[in-house]
């Protein structure tokens, strides 16, 4: 079984210059994980948080599944979710979103070889107008000379 990518963040990569990436676990509930292998999930406004030496995925919209039981009447969408990363990561991640102008987004949400939900997440620097005009430039020379080759 190889990975399965359930939702991604394509705005991340057009707001931010992605500098590093990290793989982390997710900490979920049942129905959420049955509600991700629907891919129910939209990452697009998530960021990471940290609180008391913790990290939590923030602002991730997971659909309720369709068949939860009535006895979760509690259910949001959008609430917090732990992320599962070692102390020296954390710190290390925490720091550096401390830094001018760094930030830590989710890029993907997937399932690993092995069942697990996962998160890809991004140490990005965010962009201006102009870096932004200047990688759909550079997007659309690299396009037209790709079919000048074939």
């Amino acid at each position: 079984m190889d990975k399965k990518t359930v939702a991604t963040n394509r705005k991340a990569f057009h707001n931010y210059s992605i500098l590093e990436t990290i793989e982390a676990g997710i900490a979920l509930l049942g129905y959420e994980v049955k509600a991700l292998r629907g891919a129910l999930a939209n990452i697009s406004d998530g960021y990471i948080g940290f609180a008391k030496g913790e990290a939590f995925l923030e602002n991730v919209h997971i659909n309720p599944y369709e068949k939860i039981s009535t006895h979760v009447l509690d259910f949001n969408p959008t609430r917090k979710r732990k992320l599962l990363l070692h102390k020296t990561e954390i710190g290390r991640l925490e720091s550096k979103a401390k830094e001018k102008g760094l930030t830590v987004v989710p890029l993907e949400i997937f399932f690993n070889e092995h069942g697990f939900a996962k998160v890809k997440l991004g140490l990005g620097k965010g962009k201006h107008a102009g870096d932004k005009r200047e990688t759909l430039r550079r997007r659309d020379m690299d396009r037209d000379m790709e079919r000048e080759l074939k």
